[in-house]
């Protein structure tokens, strides 16, 4: 069940390859989706998380947003989608989130900048090169800095791919022919190991987007871990009852068998005013 994640900077036409690798290996594609849902899951309208992901979100509405959420039920889409397998994921952070999984190549699509600013124009039907470029270079800066505030990362390292595809030098056919080749090797066979270390960080993921959901659980912060359906909960806890509440949120989760709660709780937590009473 191939997984392909791919990024992309606007007007590299990632979108074009991942349309046609879906097309060819009868693949369903996640982009735009993920949007949806997880303004859904926040009570905010889809247009909201289009801004803050381009970076044109007013200074108010960035304050008010919540980011550490939105990363958390994006990464849950993600890797949940990843787990159904046989998608082309592009954006939302699906490179890093998934290359720990040995199955799913890694991409990069890129362009240069003057071939993205002529395609901006010819979407937008203007002559206006500067506000062309000015969008693009915004679209950059908030892919770097999410990529880095969410995963501590250079978005433009390529170390951080199997594989970058330059669509100045190659056409869309070539990277994708390229794609298909690279899923065809060896190092990116499925194997039962890499089939339920995913399904493990998707359960994981789920998890965590429960204990953010959960008014009891929202601010706690935990290391998930575990194998199979058992899941192992390990951090600090400020008081008593959000350890109690976390296993409980944990152990509701669908496909959770059992919760090993290694939760532990500050013991002098009452001397911190920002503790809960």
């Amino acid at each position: 069940m191939p997984v392909i994640a791919l990024t992309q900077g606007m007007g590299s036409l990632a979108q074009d390859i991942a349309e046609q690798l879906a097309d060819e290996l009868q693949l369903a594609t996640l982009q735009h989706e993920v949007a949806e849902r997880v303004a859904g899951r926040m009570h905010v309208s889809k247009s909201l998380i289009g801004r803050l992901r381009s970076g044109k979100a007013g200074l108010i509405e960035g304050l008010r947003a919540d980011r550490q959420a939105m990363a958390v039920y994006s990464a849950e889409e993600v890797l949940e989608a990843a787990a159904r397998g046989n998608v082309v994921i592009r954006g939302w952070g699906a490179t890093q989130l998934l290359r720990p999984v040995p199955h799913v190549p890694c991409i990069r699509i890129m362009r240069p900048l003057a071939q993205r600013v002529q395609w901006l124009m010819q979407q937008l039907d203007t002559d206006d090169a500067a506000a062309a470029e000015a969008e693009i270079r915004r679209s950059d800066h908030a892919n770097a800095t999410r990529m880095h505030q969410q995963f501590g990362v250079d978005w433009g390292d390529p170390v951080l791919f199997d594989l970058v595809l330059n669509t100045d030098r190659l056409g869309v056919d070539t990277c994708v022919q390229q794609i298909k080749a690279l899923l065809a090797r060896p190092e990116f066979a499925e194997t039962e190991e890499s089939r339920a270390l995913l399904q493990a960080m998707a359960l994981h993921a789920r998890v965590r987007a429960a204990l953010r959901a959960d008014a009891r659980t929202q601010e706690v912060d935990v290391s998930i871990e575990g194998s199979g359906a058992a899941v192992l909960l390990r951090g600090i806890v400020l008081q008593p009852p959000e350890r109690d509440a976390a296993a409980l949120v944990a152990a509701a989760v669908p496909g959770v068998a059992s919760v090993d709660n290694q939760l532990r709780v500050m013991a002098k937590s009452r001397l911190f005013p920002s503790a809960k009473n």
